[in-house]
This record gives C-alpha cells, structure tokens and sequence, in this order.
C-alpha cells in the first residue's frame, strides 16, 4: 500500500525524498520504496523520519483497518 500520508508530509515541507533520506541516513531509493509501498522500513526509520517530518508514527505509518 502506498505511504501517501509520507508523500505529503515531505512535499508540505517543500522537502524532496533525497533531502529527507539525507537526513534520517538512508539512500533516495529508500525513501521512494517506502512512499511505494515495496518496503516496510523499521522501527528506527519510522521514527527517525517522523522526527524530520515533524509528525508522529500515527500520523504517517498507522494504517486504518475500520
């Protein structure tokens, strides 16, 4: 599924996947296969990159089931 809540909060921020990936330590190719939905980062990432962003796991990586 793709992480489309991430796509937005990067582009929000006026940030592109090689400046967000700069920042939490990953390469650019990282940062697009999550917003895809080809990979499921860790733990780390997740919240790394939630620091960056500026927004909590819940509002970028918790998905609804209702």
């Amino acid at each position: 599924m793709k992480n489309l809540r991430l796509k937005a909060a990067r582009a929000a921020l006026d940030m592109s996947q090689q400046q967000l990936a700069d920042a939490v330590g990953v390469t650019r190719q990282t940062i697009n296969a999550i917003e895809q939905g080809s990979y499921n980062p860790t733990i780390r990432l997740c919240t790394a990159i939630c620091r960056a962003l500026g927004k909590t796991l819940d509002e970028l990586f918790w998905e609804d089931v209702g």
